[in-house]
């Protein structure tokens, strides 16, 4: 008898800065989707993830909220875990990185190895933001890239051409903060000797610890040569200090891998029986795989393997990378009304029809995912709406009133074990994040069901008199069901929650599809599953695109109805007075005993606004947050009884409910100037 097989799985941590999207989803649905067909299968599975809580932009985005990091990181934190449940990401634990478990182990790690002579200190030039009086970290810096010339790429890997670099290798760097030229200065930095641990990552990643699409691109990296890995980062900075040194703190990337490790050991600290050592000893035999984004290979491929041979831990078993997510085709995109979160999402449509698509599409390669959405609405309803749940809408009325809610005591074994024939091929495509294999074979097993049904036609049957023909047929056509539920329930799990009430049953097991269920009493059939209205999904969209805008108008007072009088012109002097700004509305609300005021939050990239602005009547408050917008940033601040109006928004129209904000185009970032 084989051993039964212990598997710990690790989703990469979200960032505590911002809402989920779908684009993050593909990540959290694949492992889920992954643990829940392990546990199905009676494996020992845990899922551990967490919120990455370090770095400058954390601090940055607290400090402009007038909020401490840790206040933040926990606000997000929560927000995340809410949307991770409601999509049915069920999590062992769900923890973050600013906690003592990661501190004390990070430290750990990093004094391991500082005693193998890994650790080596380095005076070394640092892009530096005068205006801001801080060392900038690399996704603050952009330019051109060094090695394919792509224009506006952060500093340290390009997105056109996946090269990794150093952000003092860019060309004509420009500081995100400033929007002016950083400085070099110099500062003392720690480093890791990743080049030293060269052979033996290229032993572990050629040993099929990695999908071979990776293992090319790790061999690129192999042949340009591996450098020392820069692991400190300058105060201020939101993080860990480095032990024993003076406002140096550990870069965000070293922490946050050893934060699955923290995740689980505080999982284990709530449940003893669970030993932290059995799974990431360094000669553990239990299973450790790791599904993350393919655009942070380069950390958990190689940083990540070599710090834990290094501290003489375990290594993953695999890691499982996949591509991003595009809708109808091109990258999420705001003006487009395609960067959809989380929350956004659920406002309108079932989490069990997203996870249903993405099964639907995902293989265990890297390429893109297509949220194609009109693909989305017929497949949803085709499939889940028109083979699977119609099956039992079908027949459960006929047990329901026919025969006091109770199953036949017999069936046609022929035609059940021909569904089942295929269960070992399924959980395959299951077990090798072949999803999309694992649906095409299950809807060929909703054909055969369909196909049976309609042959048989019970609702004839029943005029005719032949009940006892009509109880077998539509127990089958169940047993059908029950046995596709089965098949499907890793990736519509309250779906099965849902059938198993339906049919009176435990929580149901893939051993379950051995033997049908006979002379069962169920309870009356409620419908599981409505069809995606397209125009449910158009809303989706259309709410969350930003409107487009035309000639600017205050929207903080309303333009006076005045006859027009002769055009005064203006010089370019004036006009270069006025300091426009790009702004995110990062939070909009209502103002309470104000009839036509929205009160508005601006992020302006080194700062944050408070507005009131006159557009109660022409936009909801929840539908601009998020929202890029154009304003006035050096307004004469106003008091009002309300509050402090520190500037004002552009907007065009007469007023009232006819009222626009001005809405930049693709590309803008808060901050910016308007020129």
């Amino acid at each position: 008898m084989s051993q039964k097989r212990e598997i710990l799985v690790t989703s990469a941590l979200p960032y505590a800065n911002g809402d989920l999207h779908l684009g993050h989803l593909v990540e959290y649905l694949q492992s889920d989707i992954w643990v829940r067909y392990h546990r199905l299968r009676g494996t020992t599975c845990y899922h551990i993830c967490g919120s990455d809580a370090h770095g400058t932009p954390i601090m940055l985005q607290a400090e402009k909220r007038g909020i401490s990091p840790e206040a933040l990181v926990n606000e997000v934190h929560q927000s995340q875990k809410e949307d991770f449940l409601k999509f049915g990401v069920a999590f062992d634990n769900f923890y973050t990185t600013h906690s003592p478990e990661n501190k004390k182990r990070s430290a750990q790690i990093y004094e391991s190895l500082k005693a193998n002579g890994d650790i080596e200190s380095k005076t070394i030039n640092q892009l530096f933001d005068a205006s801001k009086n801080m060392f900038l970290p690399d996704r603050y810096v952009k330019g051109t890239c060094p090695k394919c010339k792509a224009a506006d790429q952060y500093g340290d890997s390009c997105e056109v051409c996946g090269e990794h670099y150093d952000p003092t290798e860019l060309i004509d760097p420009v500081s995100v903060l400033s929007n002016t030229p950083p400085q070099l200065k110099e500062s003392e930095h720690y480093f890791f000797k990743l080049d030293s641990y060269t052979e033996k990552l290229k032993a572990w990643t050629h040993n099929g610890h990695l999908q071979p699409q990776i293992t090319r691109k790790l061999n690129e990296w192999f042949d340009a040569g591996l450098r020392g890995w820069d692991i400190s980062r300058d105060g201020p900075y939101f993080g860990f200090n480095i032990p024993n040194t003076e406002n140096k703190f550990f870069y965000v990337w070293l922490d946050a891998p050893i934060g699955y490790m923290a995740s689980f050991e505080n999982y284990c600290q709530q449940n003893t029986s669970i030993r932290f050592e059995d799974y990431w000893h360094k000669d553990s035999t239990k299973e450790l795989y790791h599904f993350i984004g393919k655009d942070i290979v380069y950390f958990h491929a190689l940083f990540w393997p070599a710090m834990l041979m290094g501290s003489q831990y375990r290594t993953p078993t695999a890691i499982f990378a996949h591509g991003f997510l595009t809708i109808n085709g091109k990258k999420m995109s705001k003006s487009r009304g395609t960067f959809v979160t989380a929350k956004h999402y659920l406002n309108y449509l079932s989490p069990e029809y997203l996870r249903y698509y993405f099964a639907a599409k995902l293989s265990d390669g890297i390429d893109d995912l297509d949220l194609n959405l009109d693909d989305f609405v017929k497949r949803v309803n085709a499939d889940l709406v028109g083979k699977y749940v119609n099956i039992a809408s079908r027949c459960a009325v006929f047990i329901n009133r026919h025969f006091d809610n109770t199953l036949s005591d017999s069936i046609d074994e022929t035609i059940y074990q021909k569904c089942i024939e295929s269960s070992e091929e399924i959980g395959q495509a299951w077990e090798n994040r072949q999803y999309n294999q694992a649906i095409r074979l299950i809807m060929k097993v909703a054909d055969i069901a369909n196909q049976y049904v309609d042959e048989h036609k019970p609702w004839e049957l029943i005029k005719k008199g032949q009940s006892e023909q009509v109880q077998k047929i539509c127990t089958l056509a169940l047993n059908l069901f029950r046995i596709l539920t089965i098949y499907l329930k890793p990736a519509l799990p309250s779906i099965a929650k849902e059938v198993e009430a339906f049919l009176n049953i435990k929580e149901l097991r893939w051993d379950d599809l051995e033997k049908p269920l006979l002379s069962q009493k169920i309870v009356a059939f409620k419908p599981l599953m409505n069809r995606v209205d397209p125009k449910q999904v158009e809303k989706m969209i259309e709410e969350n695109t930003p409107t487009q805008n035309t000639a600017p108008a205050t929207a903080d007072t309303k333009p006076s109805a005045a006859p027009e009088k002769a055009k005064q012109y203006i010089s370019i002097d004036d006009f270069a007075k006025v300091d426009l700004r790009i702004a995110k509305i990062i939070q909009a609300e209502n103002v309470e005993g104000a009839d036509k005021l929205v009160k508005l939050i601006l992020d302006i990239g080194d700062e944050q606004r408070q507005v009131f602005a006159g557009i109660k009547s022409a936009y909801p408050p929840e539908s601009l947050v998020g929202k890029l917008t154009v304003m006035v940033a050096n307004l004469e601040p106003r008091k009002m009884r309300f509050g402090l109006s520190e500037g004002m928004v552009l907007a065009a129209g007469p007023g009232g409910k006819d009222l626009w904000i001005l809405h930049p185009d693709q590309g803008a970032e808060p901050g910016m100037k308007v020129k």
